[in-house]
């Protein structure tokens, strides 16, 4: 897999603002399975959403990704960072992206996730385990394409399906492939 050096090198600084911690919504909420709207990834309201998110996700302990839609804005962006979890191989450092579609994928795979919008939950769901994703970053818009393995695609495929309406649940084969969480002190 060959990592793209403009998104490895993207860091949060790049988007001039920082921050701010917003609340996380849960399943029910109406804005978890309403499609995103596309947006200007060089608008200031979508920088603005775009740090934070990250901001969000730095704080929330064992979080690899999170999308608009999880902090109540139905938009098609989401950041990611893989680079911590043991489960990591290669991985693109924190990145955010709009407006990201996957363009191809391969050999699907079985895993459990987790969702912070459904954080009593987890369930087996079949993912392609390499993948190719397009979108833009913000700020600059520009447009940007990335290949990305193992954990690294589960987590952006994740991102992609809350910007599409989408849970991790409405992915599982069904009751027998949700259990719940098990919590470790």
């Amino acid at each position: 897999m060959s990592v793209n050096p403009r998104v490895l090198a993207w860091t949060e600084a790049d988007l001039g603002v920082a921050g701010e911690l917003r609340e996380v919504v849960r399943a029910p909420a109406a804005v978890l399975s309403t499609v995103g709207d596309l947006v200007d990834p060089t608008a200031p309201e979508v920088v603005r959403l775009a740090a934070d998110l990250v901001a969000t996700m730095r704080v929330s302990p064992g979080c690899v990704g999170l999308a608009a839609p999880q902090i109540g804005v139905g938009a098609k962006v989401f950041c990611v960072d893989v680079s911590e979890h043991p489960k990591t191989r290669d991985h693109h450092g924190t990145f955010v992206l709009c407006n990201a579609e996957v363009v191809s994928g391969s050999r699907k795979e079985k895993a459990r996730e987790g969702c912070m919008s459904v954080p009593d939950l987890t369930g087996d769901v079949r993912r392609p385990s390499r993948i190719v994703v397009r979108g833009q970053l913000p700020g600059s818009g520009e447009e940007v394409e990335l290949e990305a393995g193992a954990f690294e695609a589960r987590a952006l495929q994740h991102e992609i399906d809350h910007c599409d309406g989408l849970l991790f649940l409405d992915r599982t084969a069904g009751a027998h492939a949700v259990y719940a969480r098990r919590t470790y002190l």
